[in-house]
Formats: C-alpha cells, structure tokens, sequence
C-alpha cells in the first residue's frame, strides 16, 4: 500500500483522456478528485493518442492540480496497459485506476511497474466491477489498495443482467464490495449513475450509498460533483446532534431526546463529526473511517 494516505473522496470525477479541455475544466471542478479515463471512455482505435492527450495535459497542469489527478489505465490484460502506466510514472499524478479488478497478480504487476519508475508511493484505486471480481472481492481487497469502487454498469453486463430503476439487481454486489472494504479498512467509493442530469435519480442513489457506509460517489457530470459533495458530506443538524449524543453518552450510557444513547452511538456520532473536518483535494482517513 502506498504510503500517502489512502482515497477516501466524496465526489471522483471521470474524464474522457482523449479531450484536453475537459480534462482542464474537470480539475477546476469542485471534485475531491478526479479520473483521466482512458479505459471506457475511449474506443479502441483512439487509445494511442488518448494516452498522448492525456499526458500532455496532465502534464501541463500545475503541481497542486496533478495531485488531485488519477489515470485510469486500460485492464493489464489488454495491450495498451504497459503504456498507460508509463503515463502515471512519469508524471505528478497522485495514482492509477485499476478497472476490472479480479486477480491479485493485477495489482502486483501495477505496484511493480511504479516501484520500477521510482513511483512506489502513487495510490492504486481498483474497481470491482466484474462477477470474478465481486466473488473474491475480500482477498482481492486484502491485498494492499488505496482504494476501491463498485462498478454496477459493468457487473450488470458482466452478468448478462439488465438494470432497472430500483437497482435491486446490483444490491448484493454492492453491499459485498462495502462489507469486503470495511473489513479490510479501504476506503469504498460507489456506483456510478449514468442519468447525469437526473437530479432526483443520483440524490436517491447517492443517499443509499452513503446509508451503506460508502464515502463518496463515482460522478460523470459537474452537476453530480456538487450533489455528491453535499451528500456525502454531514449536515449541520447531523453535526449539532452528534455532539449532544457524545455529551449525553459521557459517564456511560444515556438518554437524548427520549432514546438510549450507547457505546454504538458514541462510534457513529464520532463518524459523522470526523466526516464533517474537510481538507482540500484528495482527503485520507485516520479513523474516522467510513
């Protein structure tokens, strides 16, 4: 694992590689982070100068702004994988995505081609977004990442499933791939919502996530960077009764408003009032983990 501190963002932002102005316009977004895609976002016959445009971009961005910047990197399988990570190791970006995260041998030859280019601290966020890769997903995450994601989309396709308007489809993957990253204590970012203009869709979605322990939100436009900052971040009521719920539960357990007030109330107001002290960019976690 890499010695910085791990990723744990409300909004992820993903970028096309291959459009140097949303790249810029995307770093100066309100994004905890953001992803240079060169993986879905780009078809196969662009992926070559996709890379380029990418590195070119990234590179020209001030130091400040590269380390908010990830590069997801096409799967090690595929033949574009061992020029995408030169990317990463020649630049100031603060790490790689792994998409389509399944064997262990994946992460391992990602760590290895960093550690050779004098990049061994760089982040690695993997994505579990295949059937393989939410089935093994608890020794997947004990292998040392900085980060993980849920990917329905491609779960879904994997299964050879559909996804319908409840989401219920996705559900246990979803919940195996939070329970896997608590265990192991990685940071866990969520679905995505592809209706980007959908307001009421990504609030619904983005609420259910954070409900389940995630931290943040896999974002695709500006409008769900500003959501998913405001919901994944605590209210000011959530932060006033977090604090009365520790003065209440001092001596032991106690009483607020009517209810009992324990220990397990201690551990979840203490959540929300380490959730609530932001810091700029990517932000790690000290134990206030989500």
């Amino acid at each position: 694992m890499a010695e910085s501190a791990p990723l744990c963002v409300r909004s992820l932002l993903f970028v096309p590689g291959g459009k140097p102005k949303m790249i810029n316009g995307a770093v100066a977004m309100a994004a905890d982070a953001v992803v240079v895609d060169l993986e879905d976002a780009v078809a196969a016959g662009a992926k070559g100068e996709a890379r380029l445009v990418a590195a070119q971009t990234t590179a020209a961005l001030p130091e400040s702004d590269r380390t908010r910047v990830l590069l997801r990197v096409n799967p090690v399988s595929s033949p574009w994988f061992e020029g995408d990570i030169g990317v990463v190791a020649a630049s100031g970006l603060r790490g790689v995505v792994l998409p389509k995260f399944e064997r262990l041998e994946q992460l391992e030859l990602v760590r290895r081609r960093l550690e050779e280019s004098g990049r061994a601290n760089a982040l690695v966020l993997v994505g579990i977004e295949t059937a393989r890769g939410v089935h093994d997903c608890y020794e997947l995450l004990a292998g040392g990442v900085d980060g993980v994601y849920f990917g329905a989309e491609d779960y879904i396709a994997d299964l050879g499933g559909r996804r319908s308007t409840a989401g219920t489809e996705a559900l246990y993957a979803r919940s195996q791939v939070r329970l896997a990253a608590r265990l192991h204590d990685v940071p866990a970012i969520d679905q995505a919502v592809v209706a980007v203009h959908d307001e009421a869709k990504f609030r619904l979605d983005a609420g259910e996530g954070r409900d389940m322990g995630y931290c943040g939100k896999l974002c695709l436009h500006p409008l769900q960077v500003r959501l998913a900052n405001e919901i994944f971040s605590p209210t000011e009521d959530e932060i006033a009764h977090a604090r009365r719920v520790l003065e209440a539960a001092a001596g032991g357990a106690g009483s607020l408003d009517g209810e009992m007030v324990d220990e397990v109330h201690v551990r979840m107001a203490a959540a929300i009032l380490a959730r609530s002290v932001s810091e700029e960019g990517i932000r790690g976690t000290d134990g206030g983990h989500p």
